[in-house]
């Protein structure tokens, strides 16, 4: 007997160390799910970072008591449920998930959490919408790199800008001399 809450208290540890760790959760309806399926949702989630847990909605709401970050999760704690914790990517998770949901047609997004505040579907999707990591990384070097073309192009051009101001300077101090003398 005892075992049995040694293991849900160990249980209840590790999804909060998992919560600590994320930025965003989703609760998906799992039901009808079978295990190598489980394991390919798993497998699908792994190169961004994100995890998938299946537990007892008593045992997430235990996690999240008092968590203010994650308390509006209890909202979505019915049925069958799979939390996907996603610890930064949360564009190429929330795709990763489309894409398996696409192949099975059998789960539910239920909604998820981030920031303290409660996600519909509709708001996960706009965040699945939004570039991923990469792809920011992407975009920030080639506006890096744009920028760095552009500076090295007016550097170079300031000397020679410059010899030509001073240029002019000289000429209009001779041509001033030879007024006066």
């Amino acid at each position: 007997m005892g075992r049995t809450i040694e293991n849900k208290q160990e249980i209840v540890a590790e999804l909060k160390e998992s919560l600590s760790q994320s930025q965003l959760a989703l609760v998906i309806d799992y039901q009808g799910l079978t295990v190598a399926e489980i394991t390919d949702l798993r497998r699908r989630l792994r190169p961004t970072g994100a995890t998938c847990k299946v537990t007892k909605n008593t045992l997430m709401g235990i996690a999240i008591q008092n968590d203010e970050k994650w308390q509006p999760l209890s909202e979505l704690l019915q049925g069958s449920s799979a939390f996907l914790l996603v610890q930064e990517d949360f564009s190429a998770a929330i795709k990763a998930y489309q894409d398996f949901q696409k192949a099975t047609k059998k789960t539910e997004l239920r909604g998820g959490v981030m920031e303290g505040r409660l996600l519909k579907e509709p708001d996960v999707k706009a965040l699945g919408d939004l570039p991923s990591k990469d792809q920011l990384m992407a975009q920030i070097a080639g506006a890096v790199n744009a920028l760095a073309t552009k500076l090295a192009v007016g550097i170079n051009e300031v000397p020679s800008s410059l010899a030509r101001a001073l240029q002019a300077v000289a000429d209009k101090e001779k041509g001033g001399e030879e007024v006066n003398g």
